[in-house]
């Protein structure tokens, strides 16, 4: 969905930054005078020298009472899609369903018989290999995030580590465990894997 507004909004906007950089352009250059063509009448640039916006065309509605709380109405709503769209593309959204590939069943005749597929919830594998990595005895908290896509999906594993945790030892259960299991359950080939690893927060002990 969100490529599908990308797509859209990049072209609605360099479609219209097109057409007026090129009427603007044909109205400074005073093309239609040089090369014996006209303009339509509703066309705001017609001759060199003409304004991008006429004093008449910008105090035309300032009178009326509800010119300014449309005009930051708009503008309002522009800044929240704006940021709305800025956001969307910073975040990446979580893989919903991972494509798990079997065997096909004995009997069968034909390609389906070689192989066959089944739809896995991606919040499942997620809360299982976020629980499984919990088992770990220096982790206090995981949390785990797929991305990617169906057929190649990847994960991203956030551990909280406990006081007495070390990272490297903790790493390597991670990746011979959890991360192995929940390669080997969805029937994957590979499963790349980003941990970002952070201490839990605890008081400082006094020493007497």
């Amino acid at each position: 969905m969100l490529r599908i507004v990308n797509r859209v909004v990049v072209g609605v906007i360099g479609l219209v930054l097109l057409v007026l950089g090129l009427g603007a352009l044909v109205g400074g250059l005073d093309l239609p005078y040089r090369w014996g063509f006209s303009m339509p009448s509703w066309w705001p640039w017609r001759v060199g020298g003409d304004a991008v916006l006429s004093e008449q065309d910008r105090t035309r509605w300032t009178g009326e009472g509800w010119w300014w709380p449309v005009v930051f109405a708009v503008l309002g709503l522009l800044v929240v899609l704006s940021l709305w769209w800025l956001l969307a593309q910073l975040r990446q959204h979580r893989l919903k369903e991972v494509l798990v590939e079997t065997p096909g069943a004995e009997g069968e005749a034909g390609p389906a018989a070689e192989r066959s597929a089944a739809l896995l919830r991606g919040r499942a594998l997620e809360n299982v290999l976020a629980a499984d990595a919990e088992e770990l005895p220096g982790v206090d908290r995981a949390r785990a995030v797929l991305l990617g896509k169906r057929r190649r999906p990847r994960v991203r594993v956030g551990l909280t580590l406990a006081a007495h945790a070390e990272p490297g030892p903790e790493m390597v259960r991670l990746r011979t465990g959890a991360l192995t299991r929940a390669r080997t359950s969805a029937g994957l080939e590979e499963l790349p894997a980003e941990v970002r690893l952070r201490s839990s927060k605890h008081r400082a002990e006094r020493v007497s």
